[in-house]
This record gives structure tokens, C-alpha cells and sequence, in this order.
């Protein structure tokens, strides 16, 4: 039986636990072998890596620092053999904070893990794939607020907007060397706890998303496997909506 990414040698950031554990799965499901990064979730980076099986390694460091992020891509590659042929750049953090009284500090705090690292890894990762007869695919994780921003999510969204127009130019910049670079944007991702942590959150969305429901980590790493096989082979530059169809809904 073949699968879409037989042969794949894959990087997923931030892959211990939520979306980025879907998307690490999902591309062992489908052939890839896999390398599991984690900052300081060890044990839950090693139970993700030890439900893949012996196609799968656990990779550490801060992506903040780009020193780090340039070392886990080379780890990955000398783990598959000299070859990266897909990098998920899935690391992110998510606080809640009023623009009003944010400090500089809080927003580089953000700003530097969901967006400098894109920029570390996937230089990193392009300096390995462009040398590659058959090139490589870079995934970025962003997020509908690059777009719909959200109350307290000013340092987020803007950095979800720039990754997403980072994707577009390291698409155009790269695209000569066979590697296409893509975004997934969902919307509001189902996790333990949510509906009892904001729960008129959910009752909103649940209101408002055509589809009626919130969305699976599940739901963003097919997304995330599509662009990564040849079914996607003429896309790049492109930014993936998963969010059940909300941004569809008018706002007037």
C-alpha cells in the first residue's frame, strides 16, 4: 500500500502536543518519517515519537534562538540520511494581553517564537532542500487572526499576518530551487478543557461557523499532509483556510 509522503523526511515544530502532535502523526500516517521538536516537553515530544514508531526522532531547543533553530533543521536532516524534504513550522505561543500596557518585551516575546523562528527554520531548511534533486515542501502554521484580528491578540495576529506574507515570499524567492512554501490558517482549534475555560467563546463560534462545530487538531494536519504530497505540487504562496467556513459569514 502506498501513502501520500512515502519516502518524506519531515520537521514538525512544536509537535509535543495539539496541533502540531496531529501534524507529526498524520505525516507518519502517510509514509513521512518524522522528526518531533520540543522545547521543554520532552516526555510528551517522546510519547508522540513512540506512537510513530522507529520512524521518528525527538529534536530539542528554543526556537527564539536562531543558532537553535539553524541546529534542530541540520539534526533532522543527519537523522534522515542528509535529506529534509518537509518542515512544518508549527511553534507558536498564544497570550492574551491589552495592546493598551503591552510592553516591548511581551510583544518580542511573541513576535521572535511565531515568527522569527519561521524565518530561522525555513532558511535553514531551504539551504538543505534547494541542493535536493527534488527540492522540499515548508509549511507555516498561521492563523485567520493574520486577518480577523482579536481583542488581546495584537503581538499574535500581526505575527500571524507576517508569517502568512512571509510564506508568499520565500514561495517567490525559493520556488527556482523545486521548494514551495505554503500557510494553513485555522480557525478555532478544539483542545481539553476549552469549552470550560471560555465558554461563550465557543458558544459564539459554535453560533457563527457554518459548519456547526469547532475544528480538530486532525482537520489542520490534513491540510498540512495535502500541501506536503505531490497533490500539491503546482501550489505555493498560498494560504489554507481551515476554519468550518467562518470567515465566510458577513460581519455587518
Amino acid at each position: 500500500m502506498t501513502h501520500l509522503l512515502d519516502g518524506q523526511i519531515a520537521l514538525v515544530t512544536g509537535a509535543s502536543g495539539g496541533i502540531g502532535r496531529a501534524v507529526a502523526l498524520h505525516l507518519a500516517e502517510e509514509g513521512a518519517a518524522v522528526a518531533v521538536h520540543c522545547r521543554t516537553a520532552v516526555a510528551a515530544a517522546q510519547e508522540v515519537a513512540s506512537a510513530i514508531g522507529d520512524r521518528a526522532v525527538v529534536v530539542q531547543g528554543d526556537l527564539t534562538d536562531e543558532a537553535a533553530c539553524h541546529r534542530i533543521v541540520r539534526e533532522a536532516a543527519e537523522w534522515g540520511g542528509g535529506r529534509l524534504t518537509a518542515l512544518v513550522n508549527n511553534a507558536a505561543v498564544q497570550p492574551v494581553q491589552p495592546l493598551p500596557g503591552m510592553t516591548a518585551a511581551d510583544w518580542r516575546a511573541v513576535v521572535d517564537t511565531d515568527l522569527g523562528s519561521v524565518f530561522a527554520c525555513t532558511q535553514a531548511a531551504a539551504e538543505i532542500m534547494r541542493d535536493q534533486p527534488d527540492g522540499g515542501t515548508i509549511t507555516h502554521i498561521a492563523s485567520i487572526e493574520a486577518t480577523h484580528p482579536a481583542p488581546g491578540h495584537a503581538h499574535y495576529s500581526t505575527a500571524k499576518a507576517a508569517v502568512v506574507m512571509h510564506a508568499r515570499a520565500a514561495a517567490l524567492e525559493y520556488g527556482r530551487f523545486g521548494i514551495r512554501v505554503n500557510t494553513v490558517s485555522p480557525g478555532l482549534i478544539d483542545r481539553e478543557g476549552l469549552a470550560d475555560a471560555w465558554p461563550d467563546g465557543v458558544r459564539r463560534w459554535q453560533e457563527a461557523v457554518p459548519t456547526g462545530r469547532l475544528g480538530h487538531p486532525e482537520d489542520v494536519a490534513n491540510a498540512v499532509v495535502f500541501l506536503a504530497s505531490s497533490l500539491a505540487s503546482w501550489i505555493t504562496g498560498h494560504d489554507l483556510v481551515v476554519d468550518g467556513g467562518v470567515s465566510a459569514r458577513p460581519t455587518w
